[in-house]
């Protein structure tokens, strides 16, 4: 009983922790502003699902853009990304929206059972960044009961799992469970400030089809050439994916269908999310290197080619990075834009490559 005891304190402290992180992001004061989520959607004020909303505006009319990353806390691309674009962009026309944690209520939990780690750490000059390992749906505490199935407010059917996946959820419930009440702050935030484009962040096991790929709605098919193309010349090669008309509660379909925002999601490889890999590792969260997914590629049974380098953070968040910048400079030049989005102090695809991530991050404690 004693040990019993010793246990149950030690997992009751971590657990305690991770419910009530705090995260970390450097607001850059005359730069960024800071809003909430609750500012869409009055129901989520006093819940976890009520995250911040940073927006750097340059004061001049133009496009504008959203950046979602956080939708699933177990692709730490999706997240690094949009922090960068926070702590580094400045818009010289036009005005961005970003948010880093899009889903925290799937960010105050991990994968125990799977010997996840509550956190992952990206080297910099000034030492170590802390960053959350999450899960990919919100967390049971905050969302119960689970039905056996799930059905989404268009009468699409999916498994009782999905209700907790907030890209399952959109366009969103105002009063619906915490998910969709998040997903429908977030469609609102879209429709509130018309948001031209938006761009959703993801991650993918190594052995999903849809990988190292952009997702589009139909209504994008005359940008989707030219974005590819682009990306290619940049060294990033990606595969262009239609969205499904008939797979509901994504932000690439319903976005698309339900606002005028012209919206992508991009996916990266991120062994730590797949079935096929060994020991769950901070190590493997940011190297990728994985020698069950190197065997996995020599087989031929996985999307993305892995050989014993691994696929880093670095290259999944140059990717993202790179996709959100081609997205924008192919939108500058289409003929309904009105002006343009101006961004800059961005690293390159290569420059993140050659100098990594946490050269672009900036020190919280200054």
């Amino acid at each position: 009983m004693v040990i019993a005891l010793v246990f149950s304190v030690i997992t009751g402290i971590s657990f305690y922790k991770m419910r009530n992180y705090d995260a970390t992001f450097v607001v850059r004061e005359g730069i960024v502003e800071q809003t909430k989520l609750s500012d869409y959607n009055p129901n989520l004020e006093d819940t976890c699902g009520n995250a911040d909303i940073f927006t750097i505006d340059s004061g001049k009319p133009g496009p504008s853009l959203l950046i979602i990353g956080g939708t699933h806390g177990n692709e730490p691309a999706s997240q690094v990304a949009a922090t960068l674009f926070l702590e580094n962009a400045t818009v010289s026309s036009g005005k961005v929206f970003i948010l880093t944690e899009a889903n925290k209520c799937g960010l105050n939990f991990s994968y125990p059972q799977e010997g996840a780690p509550q956190t992952y750490h990206i080297d910099t000059p000034f030492g170590e960044r802390e960053f959350v390992y999450g899960a990919r749906a919100t967390n049971f505490v905050d969302q119960w009961p689970v039905p056996e199935v799930y059905i989404h407010r268009s009468g699409s059917k999916m498994s009782g799992q999905e209700s907790r996946n907030l890209n399952r959820a959109y366009p969103g419930v105002i009063d619906g469970n915490i998910s969709e009440r998040i997903a429908y702050a977030i469609t609102e935030l879209v429709k509130q400030n018309d948001i031209t484009l938006t761009v959703d962040l993801h991650e993918a096991a190594p052995e999903y089809p849809v990988n190292n790929a952009i997702v589009y709605h139909e209504k994008n098919s005359d940008m989707i050439g030219q974005i590819v193309f682009e990306l290619e010349m940049k060294g990033v090669v990606i595969k262009p994916e239609s969205s499904p008309k008939d797979f509901r509660g994504l932000t690439h379909r319903e976005l698309g269908d339900y606002t005028d925002t012209r919206v992508f999601l991009a996916e990266t490889s991120n062994a730590s999310q797949g079935r096929i890999r060994g020991e769950m590792t901070e190590e493997l969260i940011v190297t990728g290197i994985d020698k069950f997914y190197t065997k996995a590629t020599e087989l031929g049974i996985t999307y993305v080619d892995y050989d014993e380098s691994g696929v880093h953070l670095n290259e999944r968040v140059g990717r993202h990075v790179a996709t959100i910048m081609t997205i924008v400079d192919v939108y500058n030049r289409m003929p309904e834009a009105e002006g343009s989005l101006d961004i800059n102090n961005m690293p390159t695809y290569d420059e993140i490559i050659t100098n990594g991530i946490g050269n672009y991050l900036l020190n919280p404690d200054e």
